[in-house]
């Protein structure tokens, strides 16, 4: 059901400040009900919410089944507020539009419309039973920001956001091939949150020799599905030895080219890890839209990318990002650091000196503090 040209509708004050909240529900969800999307809802009767729910598991109850089980008999003649159209069909739960009726919802205002064949249309058949309904209150790219992977056309390359923490002199390490602690653990454990919603998490060669990741999801974050570790290595430089090859994490993928040895994959293969092998790219290297063309065919739809600066800096100068996290810690690495963005100068405004003259970026949350450093969210600005 194509919901794509579906102009959104215009909503009052108060509607709004509701389905923020529904918003904010919906966004618990967070890594635990991968691939279906965050849903949040709200419900609300003469000026007084009286029930709240969001999709807490994948294959639980929906958003709007646990919002009335909270409300029960004061839900009737109350006004829904969910995020997502409600589905119409069975699937591993009954239809929320079912259960939306039975229990006398008198009105319903949803954000995005679902894009599927057979769960869409939940609007249209609410209106059927007599159900005040208002929606799309998004537009597409808005409900997309919410949720990038489900709204993922087929074909489409991966959506991928670009996480990088630098000193507010722009720098992401203290010297060449030195590990350089930047930011700050609270933002470290923020990032382990983070990484549980994503298909795959993905790095450079210089990253994965450098730091030696693991890309593992650690902490109090747990992900219903653990994502996959992702290397570009072009000519197969990082060793068989590392520590993302050590068990206990997602499958490994190393995206290579032809200038790699056949003993090196064989080497990675033997520890467990799988090589893809793609084009080189123009300035050498991994190109990277092939890179996340491949990516796709293993039906990966989103992808956390951790640096280092060289591999974010080709991707945004290949308009390849769709989210971009600046962690700016409170320090100053000094001239001999490594730049974030090696082509700029490294003050300045965001746009001016971090990504001058590749994309308008705009800020799609307020900056929040993280312990001591400031998290910025952008993405790039136009329709």
């Amino acid at each position: 059901m194509d919901t794509s040209s579906e102009a959104p509708v215009t909503i009052s004050a108060d509607d709004a400040r509701l389905f923020r909240r529904a918003v904010e529900l919906g966004r618990r969800g967070w890594g635990r009900v991968h691939p279906n999307p965050l849903v949040g809802c709200v419900l609300v009767r003469n000026d007084e919410v009286i029930g709240e729910g969001w999709h807490r598991e994948f294959g639980a109850p929906h958003a709007e089944v646990m919002a009335l089980e909270n409300a029960g008999q004061l839900a009737k003649g109350s006004t829904a507020y969910v995020t997502l159209e409600p589905c119409r069909h069975y699937g591993k739960t009954s239809p929320c539009v079912d259960a939306l009726s039975k229990a006398g919802v008198s009105r319903v205002v949803f954000g995005a419309s679902d894009p599927g064949e057979v769960s869409g249309g939940g609007g249209a058949r609410l209106r059927g039973l007599g159900i005040q309904v208002e929606g799309p209150v998004l537009s597409s790219r808005e409900a997309r920001r919410e949720n990038p992977g489900f709204f993922l056309d087929d074909g489409e390359r991966p959506w991928l956001a670009l996480k990088l923490a630098m000193s507010l002199d722009g720098k992401i390490s203290a010297a060449p091939g030195l590990r350089t602690r930047i930011s700050s653990p609270e933002s470290d454990t923020e990032v382990q949150r983070l990484r549980a919603g994503f298909d795959a998490i993905l790095v450079g060669s210089n990253t994965a020799r450098i730091d030696d990741p693991l890309l593992t999801v650690r902490g109090d974050s747990v992900p219903r599905v653990v994502p996959l570790r992702v290397l570009l290595d072009a000519e197969g430089k990082i060793r068989p030895e590392s520590r993302v090859l050590e068990p206990g994490g997602g499958p490994v993928i190393f995206l290579t080219t032809g200038l790699s040895t056949s003993r090196w994959r064989d080497e990675i293969q033997a520890r467990g890890g799988s090589v893809i092998e793609v084009d080189s790219g123009q300035a050498g290297g991994v190109s990277l839209s092939a890179a996340l063309e491949a990516l796709r065919l293993e039906g990966t739809r989103t992808i956390l990318c951790e640096g280092g600066g060289v591999l974010g800096s080709g991707l945004l100068r290949e308009g390849l990002v769709d989210r971009l996290h600046l962690i700016l810690a409170p320090t100053l690495v000094g001239p001999g650091g490594v730049a974030a963005f090696p082509w700029s100068a490294p003050l300045g405004s965001l746009n001016a000196a971090c990504l001058d003259g590749v994309r308008d970026w705009e800020l799609i949350d307020e900056p929040r503090r993280i312990g001591k450093d400031t998290w910025i969210t952008l993405e790039p600005g136009g329709a």
